[in-house]
C-alpha cells in the first residue's frame, strides 16, 4: 500500500525493483553485494554512520528485524532494528543477527551508541550501523534499496530494467496527480514500483518498502471489507474509507481487457476531483501496457530457469554448477494446489505450477526453482539441517502445509538428499517414486520424503520386477481356488503374514471371528502346501499378495 504524504527523497535516475535485482543475484554463483562501509557512504548526508565495523563482509539484501517472530534476515543482510532502543534488545538483536549471517544491524543512536550494545557487536562480530536521529526509516529504506538495486543490476541491466524504470516515472506521475505517495502492484500485492515521495516511519510501510509487498494483515484487512473482489472485477478507480486502524485509500485497478494484471494505490485523506479520477485511469491503461511487457520478460525467464532444471535433472550437467545454489539439494514433487477449482478435470500440470510459483515467490523466494518433467511439477530445494530461509527444504515443507491450510490436496513428496548434479536425477527419481505411492494411497500426509517412506518405496520397487500374470508358488493356486470357490485364502494368508502371532489382530482385520480365521488356515493345506514357518516363504508370499493388491 503506498504511504501517506511526506517530504520528498532525492530521486535516483534509475530505481530498478527488487525482480531486478533477484534476478541478476541468482544468475551468478557470487551474491552481489556491497561493502558497508561503501553502502553508508553511498547514501552520504549524515544519515548513517559505522559504529562498530566488522571486517569485509558486504550487504546484498536488507530486512526489516521481528525478533518476537525469531525473524533476523539471513546471510548477506542488513538488518534494521526499527523500534529497538533498550540496549539488553539491541545486544539480543545482535545476537540474533550473528546467528544467521546478518552482516549489519541498524539501530538509533540511543541504542548503537551505548557501550554495552557496542560491546555485543564486537563480540558478536556483527557491523553495527548507527542512524541519525532525524532521519526516517521509511526514507532509509528507499535509499537503501536503490544502492543495492543497481548495484545488483550491474553494468548490464536485464531486459526488464527500462520497464521498471517506465513504472517507476508512472508512479511519479499518478503521486503528483493525486497528491500523495504511489504503489503500483500486481495481483498478488507484490510492489513493482512506488513513487520518490515517502514518510515517516510506519511499521506497515517500512515492512511493505523491505519486503516489496503488502503485509499479510493489511491483506487480510482489506480482503474483508471485499476490496480485492472489487479489484478482480473493476475497470473503475474507487475509495476505500477508513476504517480497522487504515487508513482511507484510493485503487485503480489495471487491467488489460478483461484481464486483471494489477492495481495503484494511494493513501489519501478524501476521495479525489472527477478529472483526477479520469486522468488516474488513463495512467492505468498506460501501466496496463507496462505490465503486460514485464509479464512477458518474467515468463522468458521462468522458461529459461525451466528448461535449465529440467536438462540437470535429465542428466545433463554441463555448466550446472554456475547457476544451481550451493550444494547440497533435494528434489520435490508438488502436486495438488489447483484442484481444477472442484471439477473432475485432470489436473494441469501448468496452471499447478502457477499456483507453487506463486505460493513460493509470495514467501520471498526471489527465483524459484520449478519445472515441469514427464507431467509433474519439480522444484529444487537446498537440504541444510536448521536452515528455513526461502528456497531450502524446510521452508518449502512450512509453505506447503501453508497452502494445504486452504487447498488440502495439496502436497510434497522429496527424494533423497544429493551434493552432486550428477545425483540430481537420482533424488528426482526417489520424488516420483514417493508420488506415485502418494497417489496409489500408500502414502497419506501432507509432505513426505523418501527416508519417510523407504519401506513403502522398497517394496515397491521389489513389486515392480512381479509378474502377476505368471505367479510362481501357492499364490497361483490359492487366487484360482478363491476365484472357483468364493474363498478368501488370499486375503486370509495376506492378513496372517501381516498379523505374525496375533490371530486376534488378524481376524480384526478380515471381520471374522479368530476361529474362522484358524479354520481357514487349516483349510488351506488342504489346497496348497504351505510353510508359514520358511521366511524366504512368507517374505515372497507377502510381496505375491501384495502385488494382488492384498
Amino acid at each position: 500500500m503506498p504511504p501517506p504524504t511526506s517530504r520528498s527523497a532525492p530521486r535516483s535516475p534509475s530505481r530498478p525493483t527488487r525482480s531486478t535485482a533477484e534476478a541478476t543475484r541468482t544468475s551468478s554463483t557470487t551474491p552481489v553485494g556491497l561493502p558497508i562501509n561503501q553502502l553508508v557512504g553511498a547514501l552520504g548526508g549524515g544519515l548513517l554512520t559505522v559504529v562498530v565495523d566488522a571486517g569485509p563482509a558486504t550487504v546484498d539484501d536488507v530486512t526489516l528485524a521481528e525478533p518476537g517472530s525469531g525473524v533476523y534476515g539471513q546471510s548477506g543482510d542488513l538488518l534494521l532494528g526499527v523500534g529497538v532502543d533498550r540496549p539488553a534488545e539491541a545486544a539480543a538483536l545482535l545476537e540474533g543477527a550473528a546467528a544467521v549471517g546478518s552482516r549489519a544491524v541498524v539501530l538509533r543512536r540511543v541504542a548503537a551508541r551505548n557501550p554495552q550494545v557496542r560491546a555485543a557487536a564486537s563480540r558478536f562480530g556483527v557491523g553495527l550501523v548507527e542512524l541519525a536521529d532525524h532521519a526516517s526509516w521509511a526514507h532509509v529504506v528507499w535509499l537503501l534499496r536503490g544502492v543495492l538495486d543497481r548495484a545488483a543490476s550491474g553494468p548490464s541491466l536485464r531486459a526488464e530494467g527500462p520497464v521498471l524504470d517506465e513504472l517507476f516515472a508512472l508512479a511519479d506521475a499518478c503521486a503528483a496527480l493525486v497528491g500523495a505517495p504511489i504503489t503500483i502492484e500486481d495481483t498478488q500485492s507484490r510492489v513493482l514500483a512506488y513513487s520518490s515521495t515517502q514518510d515517516v516511519a510506519d511499521p506497515a510501510r517500512v515492512s511493505t518498502i523491505v519486503g516489496r509487498r503488502v503485509p499479510d494483515e493489511v491483506i487480510a484487512l482489506l480482503r474483508g471489507r471485499g476490496v480485492f473482489r472489487r479489484l478482480a472485477r473493476s475497470d473503475q478507480p474507487f475509495f476505500v474509507a477508513a476504517g480497522r486502524g487504515l487508513r482511507a485509500r484510493l485503487v485503480v485497478p489495471v487491467r488489460a481487457g478483461n484481464e486483471w494484471l494489477g492495481s495503484i494505490w494511494a493513501v489519501v485523506d478524501e476521495e479525489p476531483a472527477d478529472d483526477v479520477l479520469r486522468s488516474l485511469s488513463q495512467t492505468g491503461s498506460v501501466v496496463a501496457l507496462h505490465l503486460l511487457r514485464l509479464r512477458s520478460q518474467a515468463d522468458l525467464a521462468r522458461r529459461v530457469m525451466s528448461d535449465r532444471l529440467r536438462a540437470v535433472l535429465s542428466g545433463d550437467v554441463v555448466e550446472a554448477e554456475g547457476w544451481l545454489p550451493p550444494p547440497p539439494w533435494r528434489v520435490v514433487v508438488l502436486a495438488g494446489a489447483h484442484d481444477g477449482l472442484g471439477s473432475h478435470e485432470p489436473a494441469d500440470p501448468e496452471r499447478e505450477l502457477d499456483v507453487w510459483e506463486s505460493a513460493a515467490r509470495r514467501r520471498s523466494w526471489r527465483q524459484p526453482l520449478l519445472s515441469i518433467f514427464d507431467g509433474v511439477g519439480l522444484t529444487l530445494v537446498r537440504d541444510v539441517p536448521g536452515d528455513g530461509s526461502p528456497g531450502t527444504l524446510e521452508w518449502l515443507l512450512a509453505v506447503v502445509e501453508e497452502v494445504a491450510a486452504t487447498t488440502p490436496t495439496a502436497t510434497a513428496s522429496a527424494g533423497g538428499s544429493v551434493s552432486r548434479p550428477t545425483e540430481l536425477d537420482r533424488s528426482r527419481r526417489e520424488a516420483t517414486e514417493v508420488q506415485r505411492l502418494r497417489d496409489a494411497g500408500r502414502i497419506t500426509g501432507t509432505a513426505t520424503t523418501v527416508e519417510d517412506a523407504w519401506a513403502a518405496v522398497t517394496n515397491a520397487r521389489a513389486l515392480g520386477g512381479i509378474w502377476t500374470e505368471e505367479l510362481l508358488g501357492p499364490v497361483s493356486a490359492l487366487r484360482a481356488h478363491d476365484e472357483a470357490h468364493q474363498t478368501a485364502y488370499l486375503e486370509t494368508v495376506a492378513a496372517w503374514l501381516d498379523h505374525p502371532g496375533d490371530p486376534r489382530e488378524a481376524a480384526r482385520r478380515l471381520h471374522v471371528h479368530p476361529n474362522t480365521l484358524r479354520y481357514r488356515m487349516t483349510r488351506l493345506s488342504d489346497v496348497v502346501d504351505l510353510d508359514l514357518h520358511d521366511s524366504e516363504t512368507r517374505l515372497a508370499l507377502r510381496l505375491q499378495l501384495r502385488a494382488l493388491g492384498h
